[in-house]
């Protein structure tokens, strides 16, 4: 959960002073902070449980590529703006369920971080819904884009619902369920938003597989965590 807000809130920081319009613009940066926030609980917690002395900043900043959990969706490239928003739809309808489960889990720790963020989640997932309808209801440039990137990401959204190991785990100590309990859902709510939206999901459910395992990770994360970690890096001692 941690590593997914910390990739997709820095690929959001990338609009900051390039969106579209103003609104936008502080709209995609505000997006972006409310998950890096959402990181330094889900991280800060890690690190605790871990007890192996590292903190978020530690995680975040001096962990390789295959050290990442993140699903492949959040690696994905901006692209044009509305890519962005298709992958932030996806991203945070999926996200609201996730936490809406995890908000009853026998974790305590776990339970108020997913209560914070889901107030937070629903308002992201409002404001993708609405810019997806508009812009996939709107001119024929704008419908042709949102098309285009619901085909190109929609191959991503499957991973979600994969369980591993890890997953496996956590549901066998109540503190999560089953991710692929979560589809039924997914496919309901973003259904009636692609309806109004006039859009149509690919119809085979092929999907990318690894993000979480660390297993595998697309080309495009390396290419930001060089860009994310390099002054921590450079720079090991500095303070903030």
């Amino acid at each position: 959960m941690g590593d997914n807000a910390l990739i997709l809130g820095h690929r959001l920081s990338e609009w900051c002073g390039k969106g579209p319009v103003l609104e936008e613009d502080i709209a995609l940066a505000n997006t972006a902070l409310d998950l890096i926030g959402q990181t330094q609980m889900w991280l800060g917690l890690a690190g605790e449980v871990e007890d192996a002395g590292r903190s978020a900043d530690d995680l975040a900043y001096f962990r390789d590529a295959y050290d990442f959990r993140c699903c492949l969706l959040v690696q994905q490239p901006n692209g044009d703006f509305g890519q962005t928003i298709m992958r932030q739809f996806l991203f945070d309808q999926w996200h609201l369920i996730a936490l809406g489960d995890l908000r009853h889990s026998a974790h305590d720790q776990i339970a108020a971080i997913a209560a914070k963020a889901e107030k937070e989640a629903l308002y992201h997932v409002e404001r993708s819904a609405e810019l997806v309808i508009g812009l996939g209801d709107g001119t024929e440039e704008s419908h042709a884009r949102m098309q285009a990137a619901l085909g190109l990401l929609y191959p991503y959204v499957g991973e979600l619902f994969d369980p591993d190991a890890a997953d496996h785990a956590v549901v066998a100590e109540g503190i999560a369920c089953d991710p692929a309990s979560w589809r039924e859902l997914f496919d309901t709510q973003a259904g009636r938003v692609f309806a109004e939206a006039k859009l149509t999901p690919p119809e085979s459910r092929f999907f990318h597989k690894g993000g979480r395992t660390g297993a595998r990770h697309s080309e495009h994360l390396g290419h930001l965590l060089a860009v994310m970690q390099s002054l921590p890096r450079s720079h090991p001692d500095a303070t903030w």
